[in-house]
């Protein structure tokens, strides 16, 4: 159990709680973190955006963030980060048109460094070009084309935070009722991840895949007045823990992941080691 002031928690362990926060690597904010003042890669950080939201409304349902939670997580991150409003208004209204020349999304598997699998998601209008891109950067690293998707599983994932005005009023009851509630929709699995630095409780959740759009909508239908869905996405989680000491690769594998994100056709990379070991 965490301790949050006078009020105790539900928690969970479980294979993924050290990794399904960490093995992903988001294109947005990493790429935004690490080149924030080029122009250049602030032009790539807001193509990213777009293609993401053309693809939320292709995937999720409409252009309506109320009715589409994918598209209301994406169009979220995309004001975190500066995205220009025009920029937004231009990509809803290429995804209502049905002007989408971003073609299909497909997943490119691969082995780095004879040990680290990486899963990585791609949208294109040419399969070709995208995986010949791909393979250059990949050779660069001695890296290979290769099956791994044995190495990971495939889950949605939904986290849930208390707003912070009312973070004081949090009850145990209510805690318990939000975990209960998300169990019951289809949660497989579950963390609180608060720590003792932090004044608002809040959760992860795991659920198959089919599941996750039910998962966050009885969330937020049932606290949409004290919960915030943060982040609703399917992921790619490793099964196995990364080894104990990766120093020798750690660096040249670190920028083999950043030249993928930089890519403009991917989406998002994800390794089994995670990013932070």
């Amino acid at each position: 159990m965490i301790r949050l002031g006078a009020l105790t928690l539900p928690t969970r362990r479980s294979f993924t709680s050290c990794l399904v926060n960490s093995a992903g690597h988001n294109k947005w904010s990493k790429i935004k973190q690490r080149k924030g003042a080029n122009d250049a890669q602030k032009g790539v950080v807001f193509g990213k955006a777009a293609r993401d939201i053309v693809m939320a409304v292709r995937n999720g349902g409409g252009t309506d963030p109320t009715k589409n939670l994918q598209l209301a997580a994406v169009l979220k991150r995309a004001k975190e980060l500066d995205v220009p409003k025009e920029n937004i208004e231009k990509a809803l209204a290429k995804a209502s048109q049905g002007k989408d020349q971003n073609g299909e999304a497909f997943v490119y598997e691969a082995l780095a460094f004879n040990s680290v699998g990486l899963i990585i998601e791609c949208a294109t209008d040419n399969n070709n070009r995208t995986i010949h891109s791909l393979r250059e950067i990949l050779n660069d690293y001695g890296a290979r084309a290769a099956p791994v998707k044995f190495m990971f599983q495939r889950v949605g994932y939904v986290t849930a935070h208390r707003i912070a005005q009312s973070a004081a009023d949090t009850s145990q009851a209510e805690a318990n009722e939000l975990v209960e509630l998300a169990l019951s929709n289809g949660a497989i699995d579950f963390d609180n991840t608060t720590d003792s630095t932090e004044s608002t409780p809040s959760f992860w959740f795991t659920c198959e895949p089919a599941q996750l759009q039910a998962l966050a909508s009885s969330v937020l239908e049932q606290f949409r007045e004290t919960w915030d869905i943060g982040v609703r996405e399917v992921r790619y989680i490793p099964l196995q823990d990364p080894p104990q000491d990766i120093s020798d690769i750690r660096d040249d594998l670190k920028t083999l992941i950043e030249e993928l994100e930089m890519n403009e056709d991917v989406l998002e990379v994800w390794s089994t080691v995670p990013h932070d070991t």
